[in-house]
């Protein structure tokens, strides 16, 4: 199933991915930095979406309170608990 999601506090305009059996797929940031991002795409691509989003949750960008990969996590935990 294709999920979007809106993140709020960071660079990104909004991140795409599907789930797949519980594994994540196709992970796609627009905006914020194209190449931190497009490693961590590349990174979790056909990986267990809840573990990446109990690795990834609470990691800050600078003195932000959020990040692009905290901002995943909570795109997969939303996207989870809808299911």
């Amino acid at each position: 199933m294709d999920y979007s999601y809106q993140p709020q506090g960071v660079c990104s305009r909004e991140i795409r991915f599907s789930l797949e059996n519980g594994k994540l797929t196709n992970v796609n940031f627009v905006g914020g930095c194209p190449g931190n991002l497009l490693g961590i795409s590349k990174l979790v691509e056909g990986q267990d979406a809840s573990e990446i989003a109990k690795r990834l949750s609470g990691v800050r960008c600078g003195g932000k309170p959020t990040s692009c990969p905290d901002q995943l996590a909570r795109a997969i935990q939303q996207a989870l608990a809808s299911k």
